[in-house]
């Protein structure tokens, strides 16, 4: 299987999309709805229908960029909030961009690339954040019986992965996802390490 841009476009075209959520999730919002400084730069990489950045635009953080390679979802959204910065709604390659963020959100990202992807995404996210940036969002805590995407995993596979460029402040089970999902999430609050360890 070829998980490239034109996959998963096909994917929001077909509305064979059964990871959404239909809104914010509240792991998610609930953490964000605590932080002060609405001037923080945020990215949201394969988005989709990003319903957290239309929440969290709506709290007022105006410096959220959104970021998917299917146009699908991106034109759905641009349409649904035309308020929306459409500069800040970015077509691209997650691996390719190169901006800096204060915080980074971890919504069915992960879990959508491919198990051998991993490395890099770690590198690619550490790169991305500010110094002391973080990352916050959901994984998949459990294995699935079945191929993906999604892809699954486990906490201790987690804390070896990120432990190398990240201090873990939070790896916890999910205490408030949504019900399909009740069980199999992990709520990760991850801040970028001040140099990386490369015994690993």
């Amino acid at each position: 299987m070829n998980l490239n841009a034109k996959y998963w476009n096909n994917r929001y075209l077909e509305g064979n999309i059964p990871w959404d959520a239909g809104q914010a999730t509240k792991p998610l919002s609930e953490y964000f709805e605590k932080i002060s400084d609405k001037n923080a730069r945020i990215l949201i990489p394969g988005a989709g229908n990003a319903h957290e950045a239309a929440y969290l635009f709506q709290l007022g953080f105006k410096n959220v960029v959104v970021c998917d390679w299917a146009e699908a979802p991106l034109q759905t959204f641009a349409e649904k909030y035309p308020d929306f910065p459409k500069k800040q709604l970015v077509c691209e390659d997650f691996f390719s961009l190169d901006e800096k963020y204060d915080y980074i959100v971890e919504q069915t990202f992960f879990c959508a690339l491919s198990p051998d992807q991993r490395k890099a995404y770690v590198r690619q996210m550490f790169h991305l954040l500010k110094p002391k940036g973080i990352l916050v969002g959901i994984l998949f805590g459990i294995e699935f019986d079945r191929p993906g995407p999604p892809f699954g995993g486990s906490k201790e596979e987690y804390l070896e992965l990120f432990g190398t460029h990240f201090e873990v402040l939070h790896m916890k089970d999910c205490e408030n996802s949504i019900k399909p999902r009740m069980g199999s999430e992990l709520f990760i609050e991850l801040r970028k390490a001040n140099s990386v360890d490369k015994r690993n």
